[in-house]
C-alpha cells in the first residue's frame, strides 16, 4: 500500500471513507450483477431453474471476458497503478465479485469500521458465517486500521477467538484499530460484532513492517 497516497488519522478527517468507492462506471456494474449470480445460485430451485441454460449463458459470458483479459503480468500492473487503496481486494473490492464489498471509514479515535451483511456465498454452519471468512475480512481490516494509523506491513500472525456463531443476513460492524509498533512488529486488534454488540470474533495480529513490490 503506498502510505503517501493513503489517508491516514494524522491528515485526515473522522469519517474518511477509506475502501474505494463504487462508481457508475461498466466494470462496477457488471460485477455488481456477476455479485448478485453468485448469490443467486445458492438460492435459486435447482430442479426447475433451467440450470442447462443458464451454464450455456455464463459459459458464452466467461469466453466474451477472456478474449479481453490481457496477461496476468500485465494485468497485475494495471490493478497495483494508482491511488493507495484498491479496486480488486476480496473484502472491499468493488470490482471484485467475491468481495461483500466492505466500506470502511477511518474514526477519529484512531479505528476504522464498516457496517457489511453477508449472505449465503459467506455461509459455514447452517445460517452462520465461515470461520475462515471472519479471519479473513478482519485481516484486511486491520490492514487497512494499520494504514489509518500510518504505518503498513505483512501479516505474520492473527491470534483468533471465535466468541460465538456469527450470523448471516443481519448487519454486522467489523473493526479494527492499530496499537503499536516496536522495531518492525504491528500490533492491531479487531472485532466482529452483531448490531446489538455481541463479539462474535475477536482478533489480535501481529503485522511485520515489510511490503511487498509493486508490479512494474
Amino acid at each position: 500500500m503506498d502510505m503517501g497516497t493513503h489517508p491516514t488519522a494524522a491528515t485526515h478527517p473522522g469519517g474518511t471513507i477509506l475502501t474505494s468507492p463504487p462508481q457508475d462506471v461498466p466494470v462496477d456494474r457488471a460485477t455488481l450483477a456477476a455479485r448478485r449470480v453468485v448469490d443467486a445460485m445458492l438460492r435459486t430451485d435447482r430442479n426447475n431453474a433451467n440450470l442447462d441454460r443458464v451454464a450455456e449463458e455464463l459459459n458464452s459470458i466467461a469466453d466474451h471476458l477472456e478474449e479481453h483479459a490481457p496477461e496476468v503480468a500485465e494485468r497485475l500492473i494495471d490493478m497495483w497503478n494508482g491511488e493507495g487503496v484498491t479496486r480488486h481486494d476480496p473484502v472491499t473490492g468493488p470490482e471484485n465479485a467475491i468481495a461483500p464489498p466492505l466500506v470502511l471509514e477511518g474514526l477519529a479515535d484512531g479505528s476504522v469500521q464498516g457496517v457489511v451483511t453477508l449472505t449465503l456465498p459467506y455461509q459455514g454452519p447452517p445460517g452462520h458465517v465461515h470461520g475462515g471468512v471472519s479471519a479473513l475480512i478482519l485481516d484486511h481490516v486491520l490492514g487497512v486500521a494499520n494504514a489509518w494509523g500510518g504505518t503498513s506491513g505483512m501479516t505474520a500472525q492473527l491470534s483468533t477467538r471465535y466468541h460465538r456463531p456469527t450470523p448471516l443476513f443481519v448487519p454486522l460492524t467489523i473493526s479494527g484499530k492499530f496499537i503499536s509498533k516496536d522495531g518492525r512488529k504491528i500490533k492491531t486488534v479487531g472485532e466482529i460484532k452483531t448490531a446489538d454488540g455481541e463479539v462474535c470474533v475477536s482478533v489480535e495480529g501481529l503485522f511485520i513492517d515489510k511490503t511487498v513490490p509493486r508490479p512494474r
